[in-house]
């Protein structure tokens, strides 16, 4: 089966049964502090689920481009990527279960042709506190599996949610591809690891809410979202055992080939694989409407992460300065796709060639510093784990370039010390984005729906003051402020702060109302809104207008006048990229 075959055969399926078809968002997602980038189709839809009505309606699909970098470290082997594309399909308080389940089922049997043998699937066994799933339970019995293919776990395997501490949440239901491998053990099921069971998709059903008090209620509206992963699907059904032998990384790793002269085998896989992924990853990542840069901090520190971890690799193969190339591959390979690739084209060659060219540099640093501290060590003698790490943390050189230079002159590595330390700066890595979900979904309080209108007007002043060229580039919200990222040159005046700030405390004191009008992407073009205005689906959109200082496309929330905003504080004003300023402002 082919790729295009694939996503052709989802979105049609979901289409005959009266979905509509909405277009990837953006990577990097508008208004969640909840994460870096977009990791699932739920996250550019959580208004909705929340309750707002959705343009096209309630039933919605779509293939949603996603970065995940939990485990961007153990990208080489045969499952990890960081940027994949998620199938999904949507319910806003329309179907649940029963018709869910059915169709999922349906498509992978009727379309895909899976034998109902080769299904295994997941349910909720229920706690204390939210009974077992036996409505899920008795649905996949209804369908024809048997009791030896169902499995029931808790809520590590089978529970979605809350976001944050309290908000929607509920049980799913996993289903998986069982390879047909022996068991490897009595209790051996899709839990284990051993590679039987494939994880395909997940059907979560959005129908409990949590409370402050740990107590759980019925939502109004019950949500269904899933999940399925493309390339994942799309091995199974070409019979491969790993993503990187289909046709979505067979010519990237032909053109590394081609550029090294070195073919993959066995011994260097794992560097093929890393260069391959990393490099689509950043090419996505680039290419995306927010065109974020390489940098120190957040989105633009894990570019600069997949860049150079790729570029080493490169380096390993005996390559230098062919990640240009290889993106170009990538970019004629899905451009048809996602446009944007070939439309931002050369921003994302430019950007390669200048973190290329900067990492060299950092390269040349650390091999000074990793030559002073082999000046004060004798032969024979041990680098510690500590300098070995500074030299991978504090100055970005690879800990493979300390190992070469010291057996050249000698010296042994801590290696062992370097990889606990290395252990807890992975662990700290990941409590930091683990702490990044304390909002999402469930930090969707009137302070953070008030700071997200403020946003609003804030665009608006900063396109009076700059001029109609500036637009935004990203923006954070928490409960304590707004953070808002928009193109300009150069570093604002005190004076052009003051107008800004101005002009929006001058709107909240005029409280207007804000207004939401429905209708076509071609009508909001006309009509002087701003916002993304390159949808390839050409769906209907929300128009949200605070009369005389904003008119932009967005999916919401927003309070219903400028008067609850209080007043407005502008923070700070900084660089956040080549190119883009970030303000940092309040509510009081």
């Amino acid at each position: 089966m082919k790729a295009n075959e694939l996503r052709q055969m989802y979105i049609e399926f979901f289409e005959e049964r009266g979905h509509k078809t909405i277009a990837s968002a953006s990577l990097l997602p508008d208004n969640d502090p909840s994460v870096l980038f977009t990791t699932a189709g739920m996250h550019p839809l959580i208004p909705y689920l929340l309750g707002e009505k959705h343009p096209l309606g309630k039933r919605l699909v779509d293939i949603q481009k996603c970065v995940r970098t939990c485990d961007i470290d153990e990208v080489g082997d045969l499952t990890h990527l960081t940027f994949f594309e998620m199938l999904g399909n949507w319910s806003l308080g329309d179907y649940f279960k029963a018709e869910s389940i059915s169709m999922s089922y349906d498509f992978l049997t009727t379309k895909l042709n899976i034998p109902i043998e080769n299904i295994a699937v997941t349910v909720y066994e229920g706690d204390e506190n939210v009974p077992r799933d036996d409505e899920s339970y008795e649905i996949w019995m209804e369908k024809g599996l048997k009791d030896h293919q169902i499995f029931f776990y808790g809520r590590k395997e089978n529970w979605w949610g809350p976001a944050g501490l309290t908000g929607p949440c509920g049980p799913d239901t996993e289903i998986f591809f069982d390879s047909g491998k022996a068991k490897c053990s009595e209790t051996c099921g899709p839990a284990c690891n051993c590679g039987k069971y494939v994880e395909i998709w997940n059907n979560v059903f959005m129908e409990y809410n949590k409370n402050a008090d740990g107590t759980y209620s019925i939502l109004k509206q019950k949500n269904v979202d899933t999940g399925m992963g493309f390339e994942r699907v799309l091995a199974i059904m070409n019979g491969k055992n790993t993503v990187y032998r289909t046709e979505l990384f067979i010519p990237i790793i032909e053109k590394v080939e081609e550029l090294t002269g070195v073919k993959m085998i066995e011994d260097n896989e794992k560097s093929f694989r890393i260069i391959c992924e990393h490099i689509r990853a950043a090419t996505f990542i680039l290419g995306d409407q927010k065109a974020i840069t390489p940098s120190n901090t957040e989105q633009g520190y894990i570019l600069r992460r997949l860049i150079r971890r790729a570029i080493r690799h490169c380096k390993k193969l005996g390559a230098d300065n062919i990640v240009c190339e290889i993106a170009d591959k990538i970019i004629s390979m899905y451009c048809d796709v996602y446009p944007e690739l070939s439309e931002n084209k050369e921003f994302i060659l430019t950007q390669l060639n200048k973190e290329s060219t900067l990492f060299a540099k950092t390269i040349d640093r650390g091999l000074k510093q990793a030559e002073k501290y082999f000046n004060h060590i004798s032969s024979s003698s041990i680098l510690s784990s500590e300098l070995a790490f500074k030299l991978y943390d504090t100055f970005g050189f690879p800990i493979e370039f300390t190992q070469e230079l010291a057996s050249e002159k000698g010296i042994m590595v801590d290696m062992d010390g370097f990889y606990e330390k290395f252990k807890e700066h992975q662990e700290k890595s990941r409590q930091g984005a683990e702490a990044k979900f304390k909002g999402g979904m469930a930090d969707n309080s009137v302070q953070t729906t008030k700071l997200h209108t403020a946003t609003h007007l804030l665009n608006g002043a900063l396109r009076t003051v700059l001029g109609d060229s500036i637009y935004q580039k990203g923006s954070n919200i928490t409960s304590e402020r707004l953070r808002f990222d928009f193109s300009f040159h150069r570093k604002l005046t005190k004076d052009e702060l003051i107008k800004v700030s101005d002009i929006v405390n001058e709107a909240i004191q005029k409280e207007i109302n804000i207004t939401c009008k429905e209708m076509s992407l071609e009508e909001a073009k006309n009509s002087g809104a701003v916002g993304v205005l390159d949808n390839k689906y050409g769906r209907k959109v929300k128009v949200y207008t605070i009369d005389g200082y904003s008119k932009e496309i967005c999916g919401g929330p927003h309070i219903e006048n400028t008067r609850k905003l209080g007043s407005f504080k502008i923070l700070k004003e900084e660089s956040s990229s080549s190119g883009v300023r970030r303000i940092k402002a309040t509510i009081q």
